[in-house]
């Protein structure tokens, strides 16, 4: 393995690309090491991205759950924030190239540059299916769900209004399963009331999976009452049937057609280009194969974690990609950097501690596997929402968060249901017009 290059006249320069959980738990646990660290993001913001679809589906605000990168790290000195978009890595030269055209030389590099919707060969269909992966992404969903129901008011054609109140999630993963449940209690909850010629209560939310189940990470018994608790709230879900097109007027699946104005996409992911800025090999969804350590191969001085990269997992498939993995991730990088920086240049495996899966269902339902206990219902509820609220960030940010849910579960009213585009009622006149 090849020492890390120091020398007398600078500090050991240490690069991190991506301000997510991963990037940022590394640059936390080095805020006290003697290094120059630089941390580089397209966005100015570190996402708690468990809860976005909470602000997909209204009811939390975008600042309840992301926080401007150079606040998180103001007070560490050692600790330099860009705002730009990498878009390549010179290997040899050790250099980290942006859009810009600046080049950020490095000694040390982590990639933790995320993942963003996969369609699995079928691109075109995102204009109409939108996946959730940043605050951009949970806006838009956003509109198109409250847009669908003030055209659904305006619409006179009984059919054309039940396109409008029919939406579409595609995969039964836990973030499909969470924006399903929260839709149904957005619209039989929430709406009730609001409108005058529609009945948000009439609204129908189908959930497709091509699988055989719904929250397949889960046990078999917890998968099964996770799709009763969907049906229970009035949600359509249908298995073992993948969707073969999606477009203007609705998706195609199983053989079927189904007519709707709102598609969502949940259904996998794509990594971030970082294999081909390394020329290193890859999985299926563009992830780096890393080494036991993290490293990329024959590269020690590169580390990937997170989305970025698969990691196998002691015999146990691959380490997830769950906010939790990723922290250990990055405590792991700083473990090793620490080490190399006293002479120790022993290669360190990663090792996985699970801590668990979870994921809820509408406002009063969750599921938790913890391995050895596992709830289900109103009390994995409560421990569901106190694990999110323990790792969101602020007092002011925990406390607001359990506030709106408090207020949620009792009254059902969402405070952030904005439809914030500025065309918004010029495109509902203009297809009413059309109509």
């Amino acid at each position: 393995m090849s020492k890390i290059q120091t020398t007398p006249r600078a500090k050991h320069r240490l690069v991190v690309v991506g301000g997510g959980f991963g990037g940022l738990e590394t640059v936390y646990s080095l805020r006290n090491v003697d290094l120059d660290i630089t941390i580089i993001d397209q966005r100015n913001h570190h996402l708690f991205q468990p809860l976005l679809y909470q602000v997909a589906t209204s009811t939390l605000a975008t600042s309840e759950i992301a926080w401007p990168i150079r606040h998180l790290v103001r007070k560490y000195k050692n600790v330099k924030t860009l705002l730009g978009t990498v878009e390549g890595v010179d290997t040899t030269a050790r250099t980290v190239l942006t859009t810009d055209g600046e080049v950020i030389p490095y000694d040390t590099l982590v990639l933790a540059t995320g993942a963003r919707h996969a369609y699995f060969g079928h691109d075109d269909w995102e204009p109409y299916a939108p996946g959730l992966k940043t605050l951009e992404d949970a806006t838009m969903i956003r509109r198109r769900i409250l847009t669908a129901f003030e055209k659904a008011e305006r619409e006179p054609d009984p059919a054309k209004r039940e396109e409008y109140l029919t939406l579409v999630i595609i995969g039964g993963g836990p973030t499909g399963v969470e924006i399903a449940g929260t839709i149904a209690d957005l619209a039989r909850d929430t709406l009730k009331g609001d409108f005058r010629m529609i009945d948000p209560a009439t609204t129908r939310v189908v959930l497709i999976e091509g699988g055989p189940r719904v929250l397949a990470a889960f046990s078999e018994d917890l998968s099964a009452y996770a799709k009763s608790a969907l049906e229970r709230l009035g949600v359509t879900v249908h298995l073992g049937s993948p969707v073969t097109e999606c477009h203007a007027d609705g998706v195609e699946f199983g053989g079927r057609s189904l007519r709707a104005k709102t598609i969502i996409w949940a259904a996998g992911v794509q990594a971030s280009p970082a294999a081909k800025w390394l020329g290193a090999p890859s999985d299926r969804a563009g992830r780096v194969v890393v080494n036991a350590d993290l490293t990329a191969p024959d590269h020690p001085e590169i580390f990937v974690i997170g989305d970025t990269a698969t990691v196998a997992n002691g015999g146990k498939g691959t380490v997830p990609g769950i906010a939790p993995a990723a922290k250990q991730q990055g405590q792991h990088i700083a473990t090793t950097i620490k080490a190399r920086l006293d002479g120790d240049e022993t290669p360190r495996p990663f090792v996985y501690r699970h801590a668990g899966d979870l994921a809820t269902i509408g406002k009063r339902a969750a599921v938790t596997d913890f391995g050895w206990i596992k709830l289900k219902g109103y009390l994995a509820w409560w421990l569901w929402g106190l694990a999110h609220i323990y790792f969101l960030i602020g007092v002011r940010n925990r406390l607001a968060v359990a506030l709106s849910w408090l207020w949620i579960s009792v009254s059902g009213v969402r405070s952030a249901r904005l439809i914030t585009q500025r065309d918004i009622a010029e495109e509902i006149t203009a297809e009413a017009s059309a109509n």
